[in-house]
This record gives C-alpha cells, structure tokens and sequence, in this order.
C-alpha cells in the first residue's frame, strides 16, 4: 500500500465513524 491508499482508508474510516455518532446521536434523540 502506497500512501494515498493509507490516506483514502483513513478518510473513508473517519467518514464511517461520524455517520455512526450521527445515526446514534438521531437514535437517542
């Protein structure tokens, strides 16, 4: 894996991880 591969799996992880709070933020409200 070069390091746009490392950069692309990290934003794509990060972007995971925020639809997860979101959807449990929606969920508790």
């Amino acid at each position: 894996m070069n390091l746009m591969d490392m950069v692309l799996v990290f934003i794509c992880m990060l972007v995971f991880i925020i639809f997860i709070l979101v959807g449990v933020a929606f969920f508790t409200l």
